[in-house]
């Protein structure tokens, strides 16, 4: 029963795994297609330009995240955060979950 306890979240077009459910900070975010998940860490991914981002939250600098497979858009890191509040993001990852599928191995 424990391993469902850690599922393993892939992208939803191609099943790269890019995050361990032990990785899941929060399940409160929203993002362009809807909600999204916050983790601390993410794999199989590809880092696009920085850029700076107005967000519901404040100004950041960020880079959107795709798959190392198929390309798809999942979501962004957070770069660095301007506003104090919000410096516990930095390093963090939004994946969409619109663009990921849960499994359990």
């Amino acid at each position: 029963m424990a391993e469902y306890s850690n599922p393993t979240y892939s992208c939803r077009n191609c099943r790269n795994p890019l995050a361990s459910g032990a990785h899941l900070l929060s399940k409160s975010f929203l993002a362009k297609s809807g909600k999204a998940f916050l983790f601390s860490e993410a794999k199989n991914i590809v880092e696009g330009p920085k850029e700076h981002k107005q967000l519901i939250t404040g100004i950041f600098k960020t880079a959107e995240i795709h798959c190392n497979i198929c390309g798809q858009a999942l979501g962004w890191k957070y770069l660095k955060a301007y506003d104090l509040s919000q410096k516990y993001k930095e390093g963090k990852f939004i994946i969409e979950t619109a663009k990921i599928s849960k499994e359990y191995n």
